[in-house]
């Protein structure tokens, strides 16, 4: 009896095994809609769509006088007013009393030559003037003395009580006294002469500004032997090179196609390489009257309306011929993109602006619109990328491919 309970005693196993199959399919069913639910996402922000092609366009610093400009020319700064100062003698230069930079006056001393000789010379010309004039007193009373003697005798001669030979012997002297002085006067006027040579000759040695400049380069040092060009080949030429610095244009080739729509008068504004920041007004000047046929293109020259101090010759120069003048309002510079890169989604503005190679999507104010660009107030910066006509498929966080130019 015993023996038959024991053999009832079994282990039924089908039953746990139903158990586990389940789970595991369970568990199958929760990874595929995981899985699922993560493709959607990575296809929903693109991480698995395809690139999409797109022109790309920059955020910029925009001038509103970009948007009425009519021709754009480059050019260089250049002094109407500029001189090389030299010497019309051959001497050594013994003192220097600017450097470059230095502000100069008209008539201000620079440089001195050698001129001890010279100094010289119009000291003995002095003493020789001194002496002639001395010469011309003592010649000047004689002459008197002269007068009187023969004015006697005349009288003498008319009252019979003097003889005819004495008389003439008076006539004779006076006439020889105004001789003399007439000589003497001569020579004053020569030995004059001679001073004004010999103060000119000294005063060559005076190397002088003819006009208000400053001093651009410096080209002769003390001990160096300046002399007029064309003298010898190791002496110096100039001492300094002056620039009028009121008198600073720029020239600029404008082609010769262009130049009808050029006239003097016409307001420009100017940008120099050195000062990317700053847009200087300008007015054409003066066309040049002759064309370089090897260019083909004309000379224009232009000048700046306000000098200022960072503006230096022989800065190279870009010049926007305008339409008309820029106004109060327009002067500062703005933040602006292609008006083809802005959209309206909900009565908002958007930019889809480029970062590590995906389009985010990027709320912008916009404001003033000048041509075909547009400000751009708030929501992205200058120097920022931005797609151009995003297309209707691209999404915020899309994977984009820039097309090749």
């Amino acid at each position: 009896m015993a023996e038959e309970d024991l053999s009832k005693l079994k282990i039924d196993k089908s039953r746990p095994a139903f158990r586990a199959v389940r789970g595991r399919r369970r568990t199958a069913y929760i990874v595929a809609a995981a899985v699922l639910a993560v493709l959607v996402i990575l296809v929903v922000t693109g991480v698995l769509s395809r690139a999409v092609k797109v022109d790309v366009v920059g955020v910029q610093q925009f001038y509103p006088a970009q948007s009425f400009t009519l021709l754009n020319a480059s050019g260089y700064v250049v002094p109407q007013r500029k001189a090389a100062v030299a010497s019309k003698i051959t001497a050594r230069l013994e003192e220097l009393f600017v450097e470059e930079g230095s502000k100069v006056k008209k008539d201000q001393n620079l440089a001195r030559l050698e001129n001890a000789d010279l100094a010289a010379a119009l000291r003995q010309a002095e003493a020789k003037l001194n002496v002639a004039r001395s010469s011309v007193d003592q010649m000047r009373a004689e002459l008197n003395d002269a007068r009187v003697n023969f004015e006697r005798e005349k009288r003498l001669l008319v009252k019979e009580f003097t003889t005819r030979s004495v008389y003439d012997a008076a006539e004779a002297r006076y006439k020889k006294a105004q001789a003399s002085v007439a000589g003497a006067e001569s020579s004053v006027r020569a030995n004059q002469a001679a001073v004004t040579e010999a103060r000119v000759s000294l005063e060559y040695t005076y190397i002088r500004a003819p006009f208000d400049a400053v001093v651009l380069t410096k080209n002769a040092d003390i001990g160096d032997i300046v002399t007029p060009i064309g003298a010898a080949a190791t002496a110096k030429a100039a001492v300094v090179t002056l620039a009028d610095m009121s008198s600073l244009k720029v020239e600029a080739d404008v082609s010769e196609s262009n130049l009808g729509r050029l006239k003097v008068g016409q307001p420009c504004q100017i940008q120099l390489d050195a000062v990317p920041d700053t847009r200087f007004d300008g007015t054409v000047h003066m066309i040049v009257p002759t064309a370089d046929r090897s260019k083909a293109t004309v000379m224009v020259k232009v000048s700046f309306n306000r000098l200022d101090a960072r503006i230096l010759p022989e800065m190279s120069a870009k010049v926007a011929f305008l339409s008309r003048a820029v106004a109060e309002s327009e002067q500062r510079p703005r933040t602006a993109v292609s008006g083809k890169a802005v959209i309206d989604r909900n009565g908002r503005k958007y930019l889809f602006v480029v970062k590590d190679g995906r389009a985010v999507m990027a709320e912008v104010a916009t404001g003033d619109v000048f041509g075909d660009m547009v400000e751009v107030r708030s929501g992205a910066a200058s120097g920022d990328r931005a797609v151009l006509n995003p297309p209707e498929r691209l999404r915020n966080g899309s994977r984009i491919r820039i097309k090749e130019q």
